[in-house]
């Protein structure tokens, strides 16, 4: 390539980087940038990244090391007066901010993914509802589909991501396929997991709340409470100053559950919890190979099946956590690993809990242990942990719809700016006041779960990833007949066009068998959520209908 070529092909890049709009870039710049990006990350001297521990006082050290690194570079670049202006300049501070966030090692980002997935208290449950057999072969199978679908989230990132078009989250990803219109759509359903998420963990401490005072006060305010306290401790706007304490999290998920499990083969059964959430009367414990899921206890299976795919709902995060990693290449080690230790987590609970609480588990299965002080001292440590995970996801998920919507139409300020931080503050008040609504009219823990799992967590985890691999793969098929791309003047040089069936026919045709996999992927995973969405809807209406034993929607009598 001639020197003026590499000057135009710079210039190019630079006017990309500055660029906050990608919607007219073709397909093939995207590729194009995403190869070259692929191979800088490729040579010894860009290095993998900054590792970062999950013990917490090792984390707490190094973050201290880090700090004093950065001060020291901070001060030994004021002393230099001399800087240059212009264009130039500012392109290399977009380089240097891009390559700023991308620091994280591939260890790192597994604590990251286990910290977002790790919160197996409603596998028990699961378990209860469907037995021993079937409940380990749908851990196991939506395992594999789940990690497939993260393996081809993956393999697409590495194939449109680069410095100059970044992709920052699920939707970006989508848009680059199919336009921004189903952008916007995934923008959205993000933003509408987060708040459910968070809608869970108001409910689920909640009822922690509940049982710590035995049921002394009334449970709509216990719910309340916990919304209030988010709306205090969400007012943290950076994602840094949660970081130390996401690692501790993970260990008091863990705490929790290995004290769940120690307390539950000494102890006896809460019937009290049973009868009130799930309206089983005292008797023998039963755990069964196989439940069988007949009439409407078909429906309850169903809802089970979507708790479920709810330990697997991390997929949402991955194109975040790529996005902060210095060899992105390496994301397949996390994944993997972190999905291994998740499944092995979540199996090993489930089955060992229930097969000492049979029938009378109770979703989440910590606030299901009969001794008081056990129950409170475990909901107490559940209330810190659950508290973190709850502040991420409305961090994120303001940030996401902020940033994807509002400004966008509204032409709002930037959130670090000062009007943008005095935004904050009422931002946080509604997204954890819309939270409480949503905990609150449905106050069933394991309905509101299984309704999450199917409108959100799925589509993520399955339905999205095979739909946008189908779409990018024929788009890349097609694309191989067509003249040489021109990355200078962004000349695509197609020898056909979507309008014509022959680009239709040659994307489709090549690796037909994959294409054909991931539609059949796509449309399974579609009629699962319309399933779940569908039992838990019944679950809904049973639970408000005449004759249930459960407590309505702003009740001051709680379902545990």
């Amino acid at each position: 390539m001639s020197k003026s070529n590499m000057l135009s092909e710079q210039a190019v890049e630079n006017e990309a980087l500055l660029s906050t709009d990608d919607s007219n870039v073709p397909l093939e710049e995207f590729v194009y940038r995403a190869r070259l990006q692929r191979e800088r990350e490729k040579k010894p001297e860009h290095g993998a990244g900054d590792m970062d521990t999950a013990i917490p006082i090792f984390g707490f050290l190094s973050h201290l090391s880090k700090r004093k690194k950065k001060e020291d570079d901070d001060s030994s670049s004021d002393k230099n007066d001399n800087m240059p202006s212009g264009t130039n300049v500012e392109v290399e501070e977009v380089e240097v901010a891009s390559r700023a966030v991308r620091n994280a090692t591939w260890m790192s980002v597994f604590y990251l993914i286990t910290t977002d997935m790790l919160g197996p208290t409603t596998a028990p449950y699961a378990v209860s509802q469907l037995g021993f057999v079937p409940g380990s072969l749908l851990y196991f199978l939506f395992g594999i589909a789940a990690a497939y679908s993260g393996y081809i989230l993956f393999k697409m990132y590495l194939k449109l991501d680069s410095l100059a078009y970044p992709l920052k989250n699920f939707g970006d990803v989508m848009g680059r396929i199919y336009g921004n219109k189903f952008r916007y759509g995934v923008d959205f359903l993000q933003t509408l997991q987060f708040v459910c998420n968070v809608a869970v963990i108001i409910l689920g401490n909640g009822q922690g709340l509940y049982q710590v005072v035995k049921k002394k006060a009334c449970f709509a305010v216990m719910v309340v409470v916990w919304a209030i306290i988010g709306m205090i401790v969400g007012q943290i706007r950076t994602l840094q100053k949660f970081g130390f304490l996401s690692n501790i999290a993970i260990w008091l998920n863990l705490f929790v559950c290995f004290a769940t499990m120690g307390v539950v083969a000494h102890t006896g059964v809460n019937y009290d919890a049973a009868y009130s959430q799930n309206g089983i009367e005292k008797g023998p414990v039963i755990a069964q190979a196989i439940v069988s899921g007949g009439g409407e206890k078909f429906t309850i299976q169903l809802e089970a099946a979507m708790n479920i795919v709810y330990a697997y709902g991390g997929a949402i995060m991955f194109v975040e956590f790529m996005a902060e990693m210095r060899r992105p290449m390496d994301f397949w080690k996390s994944m993997f690993l972190a999905q291994s230790v998740i499944f092995c987590i979540y199996l090993l609970y489930g089955l060992f809990v229930y097969a000492y609480q049979g029938q009378f588990t109770v979703n989440p299965a910590n606030q299901g242990i009969s001794p008081y002080n056990w129950q409170t001292a475990l909901n107490v440590v559940n209330f810190v942990s659950s508290l973190i995970a709850a502040c991420l996801f409305s961090n994120i998920g303001i940030k996401v719809i902020y940033n994807t919507i509002f400004r966008r139409a509204f032409k709002l300020p930037d959130l670090n700016s000062k009007y943008g931080k005095l935004l904050w503050i009422p931002m946080v008040i509604f997204y954890w006041g819309l939270c409480y609504v949503i905990a609150s009219a449905i106050p069933q823990f394991t309905t509101l779960t299984g309704l999450v799992g199917a409108v959100c967590i799925l589509q993520f985890t399955y339905t999205f990833p095979s739909i946008m691999a189908l779409g990018l793969d024929v788009q890349l098929n097609a694309m191989k007949a067509d003249g040489p791309y021109d990355p200078v003047t962004k000349t695509t040089n197609r020898i056909d066009t979507w309008k014509q069936a022959s680009r239709w026919i040659r994307g489709f045709k090549t690796k037909w068998y994959r294409n054909l996999f991931h539609a059949l992927f796509f449309l399974a995973s579609l009629a699962t959520a319309i399933l779940g969405v569908y039992s838990s809807a019944l679950e809904i209406k049973k639970a408000y209908g005449a004759g249930s034993n459960l407590n309505g929607a702003f009740s001051c009598k709680g379902n545990i």
